[in-house]
C-alpha cells in the first residue's frame, strides 16, 4: 500500500493553479464535474451498434414486453463497474496489470488474449453497421468507412486526456436524441410502464427467439472490455482517494442513462412490432419509420447509429491499446505525445484501421464474425468478473477499508452466477441454433 501511495500521489502531482471556491455546494459540483467522465463513457459506449441492434430487434418482435428486462439490469451495470472504480483508484493501475501480477503471466495473457480477440472482431461488427447506416443514407462505404477510421484514429492522437474525454462525452449526450425518438414514435405509455415494472411474456408465450434475446440483452449490459477500459480510463485521469465517491456518482450517473437510452432504442422498435412490419436491422427499420414519421426519425436513427459505432471503436480500441501497453510496460497514456507513447497509440490505430479495413472486404464473412464475436464473449465475461471479484477480496492490495464488504460479495457472486449462466446459454444458442426448439 504504501509503494502504491507513493507512486499514485507522484502521479497526480502534476502542477495546477489552484481555484477557490467559497460555496461549499458549488465547489462539490465542480468536484464532480472534473470527476466526471468515465463512468458516463464506459456505459454509454457499451450501448454501440451491436446494442442497438439489440434493443431495437427486441422491441420490433416484442414490443414493450422485454422493457422489465432493462430496469433489473440496472443495478448489474452498476456493481460490476463500481468494483472497477474501487480497484483502479486504490492501485493506480489498468486492469491488466493488476491481473498479471496478482494471477501470473499464464492467467493473464489468458485475459489479454481473449481481450484483444473479442475487441477486434466487434471493432468489424462497428465498421459493419456504420457501412450499413451511410448506405442508407446515401453515402459510399467505400469513401464513408475510410474517413470514420481516419478521424476515430486522430481523435486520440492529441496527447490530451482532457479533450479526448470531452469530445467523447459530448458524443455520449448525442444520445439523448433517442428520447426525441421515443417521443415522436407515440408509444402507450401505460403499455410501456405496465411492462417496465411487471415481467411478462409475449403473446406467443415462451420461445427460444425469445429466450436468445433475454439472454442478448443481458449480454450487451456488461462487456469484458468495460473492466479493462474504465480502470485503465481511471488511472489515467489520476483520480485519487478522495474521487472515490464521485466516480461512484459518475459510473451511476451513467448507468441509468445507458438503461433510459437503451429504452428509447426498445420503445423505437416497438413502432415497429405495432405495424408487425419484419425486422432484418435497424438501418432498414429507420427507413422504415421514416416513411410513416418523416425523414428526421429516419436520419436521427441512422445518425446514431455511426454515433453508437463511433463511440464503441473508441473506447473498445483503448480498452485494447491499454491492456497491451500495461503488460509489455510500454507508456501507455493518452496524456502522453505520440513521441512519447508510440507503441500505444500504434496499437489503437492498427486496431481502428484494419477492422476498417476488413469490413470493406468484398465478401468478408461478417455475419460469421458477429457469431463468433458472441460466443467468445460469452465464454470469456464470466471468467473476466471472476478476476475482478478475486482481486477485490485481496486485502492485501485494497486493504480493509477499499476491499469488498459480506454484503458486496453476496452481491457480486450472486451477479456472476447469473451472467455465467446465461452467457453459457448464449453462447450454446449462437453455435447450436436448432438445439432448442420453439415450445
Amino acid at each position: 500500500m504504501t509503494t502504491h501511495g507513493t507512486q499514485h500521489n507522484e502521479l497526480a502531482a502534476a502542477p495546477a493553479k489552484p481555484i477557490q471556491v467559497r460555496n461549499k455546494a458549488w465547489a462539490q459540483v465542480l468536484t464532480f464535474l472534473m470527476v466526471f467522465g468515465p463512468g458516463l463513457i464506459v456505459m454509454e459506449a457499451d450501448n454501440d451498434a451491436g446494442a442497438v441492434s439489440t434493443y431495437a430487434q427486441a422491441g420490433a418482435q416484442y414490443g414493450t414486453h422485454l422493457l422489465w428486462l432493462l430496469l433489473l439490469l440496472l443495478p448489474i451495470c452498476y456493481f460490476v463497474q463500481e468494483m472497477v472504480v474501487r480497484l483502479g483508484i486504490v492501485t493506480g493501475q489498468g486492469h491488466a496489470t493488476m491481473i498479471y501480477r496478482r494471477f501470473g503471466k499464464w492467467w493473464g495473457r489468458f485475459s489479454l488474449a481473449d481481450l484483444l480477440l473479442v475487441n477486434f472482431l466487434t471493432l468489424v461488427t462497428e465498421f459493419a453497421a456504420i457501412a450499413l447506416a451511410l448506405g442508407k443514407l446515401g453515402v459510399n462505404p467505400i469513401f464513408g468507412v475510410p474517413v470514420a477510421a481516419i478521424a476515430l484514429t486522430a481523435l486520440v492522437l492529441t496527447g490530451s486526456y482532457r479533450r479526448w474525454e470531452r469530445i467523447v462525452v459530448f458524443l455520449c449526450l448525442l444520445d439523448l436524441a433517442w428520447f426525441a425518438i421515443a417521443f415522436q414514435v407515440h408509444p402507450v405509455v401505460g403499455d410501456a410502464v405496465k411492462h417496465m415494472l411487471a415481467p411478462s411474456l409475449p403473446g406467443g408465450g415462451l420461445t427460444s427467439s425469445w429466450l436468445f434475446l433475454v439472454i442478448a440483452i443481458v449480454g450487451t449490459t456488461i462487456a469484458p472490455w468495460q473492466l479493462f477500459f474504465q480502470q485503465s480510463c481511471v488511472a489515467d485521469k489520476r483520480l485519487r482517494f478522495s474521487d472515490l465517491k464521485w466516480a461512484r456518482l459518475d459510473t451511476l450517473v451513467g448507468a441509468v442513462f445507458t438503461i433510459l437510452v437503451a429504452g428509447c432504442m426498445m420503445l423505437a422498435g416497438n413502432a415497429a412490432y405495432e405495424r408487425h412490419w419484419d425486422f432484418t436491422d435497424p438501418a432498414q427499420m429507420a427507413v422504415q419509420l421514416g416513411g410513416v414519421f418523416g425523414p428526421f426519425i429516419k436520419n436521427a436513427i441512422l445518425l446514431l447509429m455511426i454515433n453508437a459505432a463511433v463511440l464503441g471503436t473508441t473506447t473498445i480500441s483503448l480498452s485494447s491499446a491499454w491492456a497491451y501497453g500495461e503488460v509489455l510496460g510500454w507508456p501507455s497514456s493518452l496524456q502522453k505525445p505520440i513521441k512519447e507513447a508510440p507503441g500505444f497509440y500504434a496499437v489503437y490505430a492498427l486496431c481502428v484501421l484494419v477492422a476498417a479495413g476488413i469490413v470493406l472486404i468484398p465478401g468478408a464473412p461478417l455475419q460469421l464474425i458477429i457469431l463468433s464475436v458472441q460466443v467468445l464473449a460469452g465464454i470469456m465475461l464470466p471468467s473476466a468478473i471472476v478476476f475482478l471479484q478475486l482481486l477485490l477480496n485481496d486485502r492485501q492490495v485494497l486493504g480493509e477499508n477499499f476491499a469488498n464488504k459480506p454484503w458486496n460479495n453476496v452481491v457480486n457472486w450472486a451477479i456472476v452466477v447469473l451472467l455465467f449462466v446465461l452467457s453459457l446459454l448464449l453462447a450454446v444458442q449462437v453455435a447450436a441454433p436448432n438445439l432448442f426448439a420453439n415450445t
